[in-house]
């Protein structure tokens, strides 16, 4: 089966590629430094030739409020078109859990339009929503930084490694469309602040965490469970002590 992974180049789709390559897949990494780019259309319709999968991990170069909003909805205009032109079977997006939670974050406003689109475009479709990755916890700490203070809400937060990610992405690309939504999360469940507090110390990073409630995240207001499903998750199978001890650079 041929599988085109959009942003197959990135953090996710360098670790999802191989697996499904392991299961006798063909596996296309697309991405515009292989000649594929969503928001001009070249590369689409030839790469989407045969292709009966589609995941779109595609991301935006810029977090500002409209050109997030842009990106997602040409790129996902333009990809959709295309995967209807070519018949495309199964469509597969990650998306962001509570993305329909926080109105006042621009990036996830964005990724409720992009899935807006998927939801209406008549191709079979399953939208992974994921807590925040292990690996940005780095831009996350810098993102709530006022000098040698980190503040961060104490909201609960839930977040998973790439790995696990990548792993709950190709299974849902395998598996038939659900024509609905999916969320996956970490094994472990905390406070925002303390996930936060632990990864500094683990870094060696003297920073200090302050819980403040008031605190946003990139813009939002955080509820309590505004960053963690709600109902049924998969669960990854990496807490972050591990993560932490997989992680050479600690990033």
């Amino acid at each position: 089966m041929k599988i085109v992974v959009i942003g197959g180049t990135g953090l996710i789709g360098s670790k999802t590629i191989p697996i499904l390559r392991q299961h006798g897949h063909e596996a296309v990494a697309a991405a515009p430094n292989t000649g594929v780019n969503t928001i001009t259309g070249e590369g689409l319709e030839h790469v989407m030739v045969g292709t009966q999968v589609v995941i779109d991990l595609a991301n935006a170069p810029s977090w500002e409020d409209q050109a997030v909003l842009a990106f997602f909805e040409t790129s996902g205009r333009n990809l959709l078109a295309a995967e209807t032109a070519a018949g495309v079977r199964h469509h597969v997006a990650v998306s962001i859990v509570g993305t329909d939670r926080m109105p006042d974050n621009g990036y996830f406003r964005a990724k409720v339009a992009q899935e807006r689109l998927i939801e209406k475009s008549g191709i079979p479709y399953t939208i992974i929503r994921s807590t925040q990755f292990m690996e940005l916890l780095r831009n996350i700490a810098a993102s709530a930084t006022e000098g040698s203070t980190v503040r961060v809400s104490p909201g609960l937060f839930q977040p998973i490694a790439a790995d696990d990610v990548a792993a709950a992405v190709a299974d849902v690309a395998l598996a038939a469309p659900r024509n609905g939504i999916v969320e996956i999360a970490g094994p472990e469940r905390a406070p925002f602040d303390e996930i936060v507090a632990r990864y500094l110390k683990a870094i060696g990073d003297p920073r200090t965490v302050v819980r403040d409630p008031e605190a946003r995240y990139y813009g939002g207001h955080v509820e309590e469970r505004s960053l963690v499903p709600l109902g049924e998750a998969r669960l990854g199978h990496i807490g972050l002590d591990e993560w932490l001890r997989r992680s050479p650079a600690k990033a």
